[in-house]
């Protein structure tokens, strides 16, 4: 049984539209996703950092950030590829951050 107030808002009425037509756990948080978006790296909103897009298509489509983020990478590996320099540290940092320690060992290897 679903309970709701009469003032619902364009998105609570759509998230209780969705549980009352299907049981499908999938199709539930594909209807989440597109009415609260794909949440935040590292829980920025708190911090009041702006939110995370990377990654998300619109954003992809938009403003081409994952084409121009691989651009930069690759070119920083070119001119630092043992990611000594400052902004090489802080790649390292990142890396570190998002548990992606084993792409040090690929570097290291060369």
């Amino acid at each position: 049984m679903l309970l709701y107030d009469e003032g619902l808002g364009l998105a609570s009425r759509e998230r209780l539209l969705t549980l009352r037509d299907t049981e499908d756990g999938f199709v539930i948080a594909d209807a989440d996703f597109r009415l609260r978006g794909g949440g935040e790296a590292l829980g920025t909103r708190q911090s009041g950092a702006p939110v995370f897009r990377l990654g998300l298509p619109e954003a992809e489509a938009q403003d081409g950030l994952i084409t121009m983020a691989n651009r930069d990478a690759a070119l920083l590996l070119e001119k630092d590829p043992t990611l000594a320099s400052p902004r090489g540290q802080a790649a390292r940092v990142l890396l570190r951050l998002f548990g992606r320690e084993a792409a040090m060992e690929t570097l290291r290897a060369g």
